[in-house]
């Protein structure tokens, strides 16, 4: 667990809050199931690392409290994000995609 979330007292499936999203996204590198990893950083940019292959993309809150992410040229999404807690530490965020309800874990590296 990053230092950045040390002070936040949550259980696991716990919404994160709106004012939360900023901290949650960008307090570390997220390792998803499939070995790929992704990093948010505070200025809205994001990577995706696939099999060695980076991916370039942005993140932002939209005007409805929504996490979203744009991929160019045109594939945007948003989430709803839920808290990843193990023996009472934060672990990582759980994704679920508010179009298709498919849903995905990134645990801090």
């Amino acid at each position: 667990m990053s230092d950045r979330l040390q002070d936040f007292d949550t259980t696991d499936g716990a919404a994160i809050a709106v004012a939360d999203i900023p901290t949650a996204v960008t307090a570390g590198r997220f390792v998803y199931s499939d070995g790929a990893t992704q990093i948010f950083t505070i200025d809205g940019q994001t990577t995706y690392t696939e099999r060695g292959r980076d991916s370039a993309g942005e993140w932002y809150v939209d005007g409805q409290g929504r996490f979203c992410s744009f991929w160019p040229p045109s594939y945007r999404a948003c989430y709803a994000l839920r808290w990843i807690v193990e023996d009472s530490r934060i672990a990582g965020v759980r994704f679920t995609g508010l179009q298709d309800g498919v849903t995905f874990e990134g645990r801090y590296a």
